[in-house]
């Protein structure tokens, strides 16, 4: 369990909230409109109207307190940028940011944050990926050259086990699970037998699951 600082309450905002709360972390959730705190009461720890920008407020939070400070104010990047430089000065050990441009991204990047996201950009990879291919059911990227991708077991796979397909060894992919009636399996051995309505969970670099799934 994390303790964590969320600031900006909106669509974002309110999302990251109610999923952090569903993996049993602290949050402390703060906007300067009232009704945004008002929304997420129920699902975080602690919540406060303030404007993050304001020095003595940020500082009356305790910011050093928190493992990680995610700044999720989407429609003010002035507000942003400053609530990022302002949390790092105050001690925060990790700063994650929200960015909706490249040029936003970078100057994030200089003035505190220790990460930042751009959902509209990564939430539109992965739409292009996940439907531009017939049997890409979900995508994760990891780096630029690697990603874990979860696809149909191919119809000449379906009775084998992991073992006789030997996919390592020939491509350099790891099956990290397999999805059987819904229920995704971790732990994988080699005398797992797949069938035609599984799908697996692969690992590796991006042009070695393309040339072996053809995606």
């Amino acid at each position: 369990m994390k303790s964590i600082l969320l600031i900006g309450l909106g669509r974002f905002g309110k999302h990251i909230a109610l999923h952090l709360n569903q993996l049993g972390h602290e949050v402390m959730a703060v906007d300067h409109v009232e009704e945004r705190v008002d929304a997420v009461l129920s699902f975080v720890t602690n919540a406060q109207i303030g404007d993050s920008t304001n020095g003595g407020f940020m500082e009356s939070l305790g910011i050093r307190n928190y493992d990680v400070c995610i700044v999720a104010i989407g429609n003010d990047f002035q507000s942003s940028l400053e609530t990022t430089s302002l949390l790092k000065e105050l001690g925060a050990r990790l700063v994650v940011s929200r960015a909706a441009g490249d040029v936003q991204e970078k100057f994030l990047l200089r003035n505190g944050a220790d990460e930042v996201v751009y959902p509209e950009k990564q939430l539109a990879k992965w739409t292009a990926i996940r439907y531009s291919a017939d049997h890409i059911l979900d995508y994760i990227e990891l780096d630029e050259e690697h990603a874990i991708f979860e696809i149909p077991v191919p119809r000449d796979w379906a009775g084998r086990s992991i073992g006789q397909i030997d996919i390592r060894k020939k491509y350099s992919i790891n099956i990290m699970g397999i999805r059987k009636n819904g229920k995704l399996e971790l732990s994988v051995s080699s005398d797992i037998v797949m069938g035609a309505m599984d799908t697996m969970m692969v690992l590796g670099r991006n042009k070695d699951i393309q040339k072996c799934f053809r995606i």
